[in-house]
């Protein structure tokens, strides 16, 4: 068991840290900046990330309904569009990794793609032909993050990972939870294993994450995704029943989903959210919380207090 997690220095952290806040969003040298597109660092490697990739889970899963397929390319064409670049699949998503993989083509690969797939199956042997038929959906010749889905069988899994990173197979190493009965699990984890990434159910109405599991990723220097940010559609449905209010938009946000994303991406542990749609106007409406500031502690905690009261 490898005891500690390798890591850039707190200065160094400390300085790409600063790409998140408010005040001091990016360096002069990010291209990111250039583009106006708020990133955050991943605190292994600096690396930066825009604060929202795309999510697969159930819209992606279209079988072979062909108006299916061709709608999620133009998903996924919007969010590259808009400066996109994560997309987070998974084996246990049904047909979505095909349909990221027809997208991928039929774009031409475009060379940003952050390509994120996880591992969720038993046994070393079948957890590597599991990663070959990953890539062979997708259509490209490596990920750049691979998680362990839901810590199946991550005794198994966490070995194969580390040593293709280490001979330059995979980028990045991380696991996922989608369940709070999890977290001990997880912390475990995140204390023992030299994981890059973490990601984890975080949103407006699910915060059980801020009591252990993002102080503790802030801590080690790993990168969060949050999926479910919308808490699976239930927040967004609720929140766009509501009258946007008049001092948000007095704050820069732009309407509900850049408020609800922005509630949550803002937390200083959190590299990003993956927000999943089917919906092109809505995928557009998601990457408005790459753009403009990102909140400051004070008024991350008033929007959360507004959804609290919903």
């Amino acid at each position: 068991m490898i005891k500690s997690n390798k890591m850039i220095s707190r200065r160094t952290f400390t300085t790409l840290f600063a790409a998140s806040l408010p005040s001091l969003l990016y360096s002069p040298q990010s291209s990111w900046a250039q583009q106006g597109i708020l990133a955050k660092p991943v605190p292994s490697t600096g690396e930066l990330l825009p604060v929202v990739g795309l999510g697969s889970w159930i819209t992606f899963n279209v079988g072979r309904d062909q108006q299916g397929v061709e709608n999620c390319a133009e998903v996924i064409r919007a969010f590259v569009a808009a400066g996109g670049t994560l997309i987070d699949s998974s084996p246990m998503y049904g047909s979505s990794q095909a349909t990221i993989g027809y997208a991928l083509k039929s774009l031409r690969y475009p060379g940003k793609i952050f390509a994120v797939d996880k591992v969720w199956t038993n046994g070393k042997t079948n957890g590597r032909d599991q990663i070959n038929s990953n890539l062979s959906l997708w259509g490209i010749p490596k990920f750049s993050l691979l998680q362990v889905h839901n810590l199946r069988d991550w005794q198994n899994h966490l070995p194969t990972l580390l040593e293709m990173k280490r001979s330059n197979q995979l980028n990045y190493v991380g696991i996922t939870t989608s369940h709070q009965r999890r977290h001990s699990d997880v912390e475990a984890i995140l204390n023992s294993q030299p994981i890059d990434f973490v990601q984890l159910t975080y949103n407006a109405g699910q915060r059980a994450a801020e009591r252990g599991l993002l102080p503790l990723a802030r801590e080690r220097g790993i990168a969060v995704i949050l999926n479910r940010p919308f808490g699976g559609g239930r927040l967004i449905r609720m929140a766009k029943r509501q009258p946007f209010p008049d001092w948000a938009r007095s704050e820069g946000l732009q309407g509900w989903a850049d408020f609800l994303l922005k509630s949550v991406i803002s937390h200083p542990a959190v590299t990003c959210a993956i927000p999943a749609t089917s919906r092109v106007d809505h995928v557009r409406e998601n990457m408005q919380a790459c753009r403009g500031m990102l909140p400051s502690a004070r008024l991350r905690q008033r929007m959360l207090r507004h959804i609290e009261a919903l």
